[in-house]
C-alpha cells in the first residue's frame, strides 16, 4: 500500500513539474522532471554543484529522479507515516517548497513545536486531527506563502493551479480511501455473517438443551437447533475451502 502510494504521489508531483527547463528568472535554474541542477549535483555528489553540466539535468532519467523524490523528499518527510491524501499535499509541498517549509507548515496547522522534525508528538497529533480539514489548512498556508514570493508575479498563476489540482488529488484520496475502509469492514462483516447466525442457533439449541425455555421453541427444537446449526458452519467451511482452492 505505501509503495502504491509513492507511485500514485509521484505521478502526480511529475505531472506539474514536466520535462526540461532553464527559466531565466526561476531560482532553481535549469531543472529537469522537478530536479534542479544544484539537487542533481548533490544527489551524484558532484562539488562545486556548477561543475555538473547542464546536459545531464536534461539527460535525467525518470528512474533516477524518482529515486530522488523518495530519498530527498518522500522519505525526509515521512510521507508514507501519512494518512493518504495528506501524503500527497505534504510531498508536493515539499518538492516545490522544501522539505524543512513543508514539515514546518504541517506542524503549524496541527498546534505542534513547528520544529521541522516529524517525531512523535506530531505523529500522535496527525492521529487525532481531521485529514480533510488538515489538508485544506495546508494548502491554505502554502498559497499565503508563495502569494508573498517575489516571483508570484511570474509564477503565480501556474503555482496557483498547481495548489488547487493537489488539494483535489488529496481531498480525493481522503474519499476513496475512506469508501475502500467501509467495504472491507462490509466484507468482513459478510464473510463471517453465516458463522454469526449459526452461532445464535447452536446457543439457543443448548439453552433448550438444558431446559431453558425459549419463546417460539418448542422442547424438542433444542436438538435439531444443534444439528443445524454444526451443518451450516462445516458446509459453509467447504464452500470457503472450495472456492479459495479454485484457479
Amino acid at each position: 500500500m505505501a509503495e502504491d502510494r509513492f507511485s500514485a504521489c509521484l505521478d502526480h508531483v511529475l505531472m506539474h513539474e514536466g520535462g526540461y527547463v532553464d527559466h531565466p528568472d526561476d531560482p532553481g535554474g535549469a531543472t529537469n522532471l522537478g530536479i534542479t541542477r544544484k539537487t542533481l549535483a548533490r544527489w551524484r555528489r558532484v562539488s562545486p554543484w556548477s561543475a555538473l553540466p547542464k546536459s545531464e539535468v536534461a539527460a535525467l532519467s525518470r528512474e533516477e529522479a524518482a529515486a530522488i523524490y523518495r530519498a530527498l523528499y518522500w522519505s525526509a518527510t515521512k510521507a508514507g507515516s501519512m494518512p493518504a491524501g495528506l501524503d500527497l499535499a505534504l510531498f508536493d509541498l515539499a518538492v516545490n517548497s522544501g522539505v524543512d517549509r513543508a514539515l514546518r507548515m504541517l506542524q503549524t496547522v496541527l498546534g505542534v513545536a513547528a520544529d521541522g522534525v516529524v517525531g512523535p508528538v506530531t505523529l500522535a497529533a496527525l492521529e487525532n486531527a481531521d485529514v480533510a480539514k488538515t489538508i485544506n489548512a495546508l494548502c491554505d498556508r502554502r498559497l499565503g506563502f508563495l502569494g508573498r514570493l517575489k516571483t508570484f508575479a511570474t509564477f503565480g498563476r501556474g503555482w496557483t493551479r498547481r495548489v488547487a489540482a493537489v488539494r483535489a488529488a488529496a481531498l480525493a484520496a481522503t474519499k476513496t480511501t475512506s469508501s475502500m475502509q467501509r467495504r472491507t469492514a462490509m466484507d468482513i462483516l459478510s464473510g463471517y455473517r453465516t458463522y454469526i447466525v449459526a452461532a445464535f442457533m447452536l446457543i439457543a439449541g443448548l439453552m433448550q438443551v438444558l431446559g431453558i425455555e425459549l419463546p417460539n421453541l418448542d422442547g424438542g427444537a433444542g436438538g435439531n437447533l444443534i444439528l443445524e446449526a454444526l451443518a451450516i458452519i462445516f458446509l459453509r467451511k467447504g464452500l470457503t475451502s472450495r472456492t479459495v482452492g479454485n484457479p
